[in-house]
């Protein structure tokens, strides 16, 4: 979706509040994190569903702190969502059921072929942060609390730095996702956290590179949380659970995440991670 259409969506859900009807048993409001949305794997989850159950799905993007305050509201029925620590907060708080395990795939670290840094290859993204500023390098940040710029802000905790100075710079527009702040740090020439499957989507219209990847730090973890129906009786909350079992079982949903994307990337852009799934791995072992 563009931006403008988020906003409309988003506008629409919050103005019409739920009543549980025998109607709305046949919809459900998703509340994503914007990279799957951007992905193209988010619709690939409506239409499957939605042939096979008949219960449509839509959705509204967001980053994960603003989807989780837009279900706050009672007018979303299931967030997908990758920031842990906001998540079980989430939870606490009774918004939410629980969290279910649903897929991942990872951040690298991205900046300009020249990489005036010296970061390319290191093994550990919180060296080649350390590097970056050092040398003052030029560093954009989403900046916007979504799930992006926590996992970010995780990281320079880890190197323990406090990133700040005319180096790094907040992205004004950060909030309107990961698509745009790479768009930007490839204008700007700088360096980003970013997920890897924008990178993808993105690689043959930008300059910028992947320098560092593949440490265990960089794992970008997504789950499904269901709307408390305790706290809003009017979500669908049997259809966020048909929903729920559609895509964490290993035969479907988690093979439309374990295929999407091959045809296009040579990487995949996401990996199943169910509890399903991994005990079916598991078995076959």
């Amino acid at each position: 979706m563009k931006r403008w259409l988020y906003c409309w969506v988003l506008c629409l859900i919050l103005s019409v509040p739920m009543s549980g009807n025998a109607e709305e048993n046949k919809f459900i409001l998703i509340a994503s994190t914007i990279g799957p949305i951007d992905s193209g794997i988010v619709d690939v989850f409506e239409s499957g569903f939605e042939k096979e159950s008949g219960i449509r799905v839509r959705h509204v993007g967001a980053g994960t702190g603003a989807a989780m305050d837009i279900a706050r509201k009672g007018n979303i029925d299931v967030v997908m969502v990758h920031a842990k620590k906001l998540e079980e907060v989430f939870v606490k708080e009774g918004y939410g059921t629980e969290r279910i395990d649903l897929m991942y795939n990872d951040f690298v670290i991205a900046g300009p072929s020249s990489d005036p840094a010296g970061i390319k290859g290191m093994q550990k993204a919180t060296d080649a942060l350390k590097k970056i500023s050092e040398k003052g390098a030029l560093f954009l940040s989403r900046g916007d609390k979504s799930g992006t710029h926590i996992a970010e802000m995780s990281l320079w905790e880890q190197a323990v730095i406090k990133p700040a100075g005319a180096w790094y710079s907040v992205y004004v527009k950060g909030s309107e996702g990961n698509v745009p702040t790479l768009r930007e740090a490839d204008k700007r020439g700088a360096y980003t956290v970013m997920d890897r499957a924008t990178f993808l989507t993105l690689q043959k219209e930008i300059k910028l590179v992947i320098l560092v990847e593949k440490d265990e730090a960089l794992l970008n973890y997504i789950s499904l949380i269901p709307v408390n129906p305790k706290k809003f009786p009017g979500v669908n909350y049997e259809g966020v659970m048909a929903f729920v079992a559609w895509l964490t079982d290993p035969a479907k949903g988690q093979m439309v995440i374990r295929d999407f994307g091959k045809e296009i990337y040579v990487s995949p852009l996401f990996f199943p991670n169910s509890k399903e799934w991994k005990q079916k791995q598991g078995s076959n072992n």
